[in-house]
């Protein structure tokens, strides 16, 4: 399960309190991982609408991460 309020946490400090250009958003497309900028995944996503949040894999700050996906599931 996505945790939707760190995910949203993150969201509301680089857009509200710091440059959203500086964090990158990788999020599965079709299998693959894509990356953007926090502002151009919030145009992408129409507010969690084309892409939601249990697609994002990464939030990633400059050279450090502050989201990564775990996979939950059990082998």
């Amino acid at each position: 399960m996505v945790r939707k309020g760190k995910i949203a946490e993150i969201f509301s400090k680089a857009l509200y309190d710091d440059n959203p250009e500086l964090y990158q958003v990788g999020y599965v497309d079709l299998g693959n991982i894509k990356e953007v900028t926090l502002a151009e995944f919030c145009k992408l996503s129409e507010n969690f609408e084309i892409i939601p949040a249990t697609r994002i894999a990464y939030i990633k700050k400059e050279n450090m991460t502050l989201y990564l996906k775990t996979d939950n599931t059990k082998s």
